[in-house]
């Protein structure tokens, strides 16, 4: 809390409606109130160990998947030894989660991070750091390393956590928040993850929806909850069910509510088109663990001024295309590198150059290279340009080497929740993950409990 007094200062009387300024300002000899304050504050933010939460979000302001540092790249947040897992652990066990990414500089800089308690719709949790914190509730990164024989300067971060300095006591939506030293009011990224206390049963089935007219192109989740171990007086208004697509959050089906309940048990049914979304299509994908040789879907590879440049095969528009399977990472990428040792620090950022070819430009909205490699967002880096000399959509992208999936999402003006269907075709048969949260609200209580987790994937699993 070095040098920030000033400004946590600011930020809670402009949470505290019981000081008044214009009494302040009416008072001309009003210093020695002002002093007052100031040593009431400062005494509050010792008694209540408040962090810089507090300066940076406020709860109307969703928490989300971002980085504000155009430096900062290739973001990953998964269980620990296992790069394709969501980002979610259970409650009071072993396991931890792991932070990865890297700052392109030639300068390193120290970071610090700290933990924020989200309800179930990612805003601030109404508790204090020490009521969901075990430990400093401040700690910095301490493994980092710079990068070895790249054309690319950076460091690479990593963090394991919980871990020796800070444990996590409470189940639901978290977000980790990292910044540079003595600044945590200018974050570099924040990432979301859960902690589960799994005492709620979940058992998921995935089919073809029979109530909406496009039945060939949706897939439908419907799922059980069991809450037997659970006093709960009144489940059907204090249970609230989340479904996740490829652990998306920009398409999430939010809040959901069973059609029938019983003592222990609620059901969300095929009733519903609530629970219905674009089955899409398989992942597109590039190889780019190797800049001396040429795999699948890369067309060529350049060295100019002192970068590497790797152009893909023009993509195909899959729109109208009969469903064709293959194995992919359902929109996520795996960091790996062929010419050396250590992904983390071995593997270097190439310039990837994306074409799709269209004889007109699209009205009424935008192109974007959507996926984890763009963290599922839609904005400038990962927009696409019509070119009318080629006829064909562009977009370059600097990517850290290894294995990519990827789709095209075209995005109306009226519209923003991130369902891919120009260029990609969609269809019922389509393989995806489709994980249930399920969070529990106790009318006296002050945050959401996050009860229940289970994760299915459709293949050979899908009904009719």
């Amino acid at each position: 809390m070095k040098g920030n007094l000033k400004y946590w200062s600011l930020s809670l009387l402009s949470l505290a409606p019981g000081i008044c300024w214009e009494r302040y300002e009416a008072s001309r000899s009003g210093g020695r109130l002002f002093r007052g304050i100031r040593i009431l504050l400062a005494t509050f933010l010792i008694i209540f160990r408040i962090h810089p939460v507090l300066a940076f979000e406020q709860d109307s302001i969703l928490l989300s998947n971002h980085v504000y540092n155009d430096k900062i790249k290739t973001v990953q947040l998964y269980k620990e030894e296992w790069n394709l897992s969501y980002p979610a652990i259970k409650l009071k066990s072993d396991e931890k989660l792991v932070l990865h990414f890297d700052l392109i500089d030639n300068q390193i800089e120290t970071y610090y991070y700290t933990f924020i308690h989200c309800d179930k719709d990612w805003r601030k949790s109404d508790i204090f750091p020490n009521d969901y914190m075990e430990g400093f509730s401040e700690n910095p990164i301490e493994d980092y390393r710079q990068s070895f024989n790249t054309t690319v300067n950076y460091t690479h971060y990593k963090l394991t956590f919980p871990n020796d300095r800070v444990n996590l006591l409470l189940s639901g939506n978290y977000v980790i928040m990292v910044y540079p030293l003595g600044e945590p009011e200018k974050p570099v990224l924040t990432r979301r993850f859960v902690i589960t206390e799994d005492i709620a049963g979940i058992n998921i089935l995935v089919h073809r929806p029979r109530m909406t007219a496009d039945i060939d192109a949706n897939q439908q989740v419907d799922f059980k909850v069991n809450y037997s171990g659970l006093n709960i007086n009144d489940p059907y208004n204090d249970i609230f069910a989340f479904i996740l697509q490829n652990g998306r959050w920009n398409n999430a089906k939010r809040n959901l509510k069973p059609e029938f309940y019983s003592n222990s048990e609620l059901n969300y049914s095929s009733l519903s088109e609530k629970n219905i979304f674009r089955g899409g299509n398989e992942f597109r994908y590039f190889d780019i663990r190797s800049i001396r040789y040429q795999s699948e879907f890369v067309r060529k590879i350049d060295y100019l001024l002192g970068n590497y440049h790797i152009y893909l095969v023009p993509s195909e528009n899959r729109e109208f295309k009969p469903y064709f399977y293959w194995q992919d990472f359902n929109g996520k990428y795996y960091v790996a590198v062929q010419e050396g040792r250590n992904p983390d620090t071995d593997a270097d950022y190439v310039y990837v150059y994306f074409t799709l070819p269209s004889k007109y430009p699209i009205p009424d909205g935008k192109l974007y290279v959507s996926g984890a490699l763009s963290d599922w967002s839609y904005d400038a880096n990962s927009l696409l340009s019509y070119n009318p000399d080629h006829a064909a959509y562009e977009c370059v992208i600097l990517l850290k080497q290894g294995w990519y999936n990827y789709e095209y999402f075209f995005m109306q003006d009226t519209d923003n929740t991130g369902v891919a269907g120009k260029f990609e075709g969609s269809h019922f048969e389509t393989e995806n993950d489709y994980t249930v949260l399920v969070y529990y609200r106790n009318p006296r209580g002050r945050y959401d409990r996050l009860i229940g987790m289970q994760t299915v994937n459709t293949l050979n699993k899908l009904t009719d």
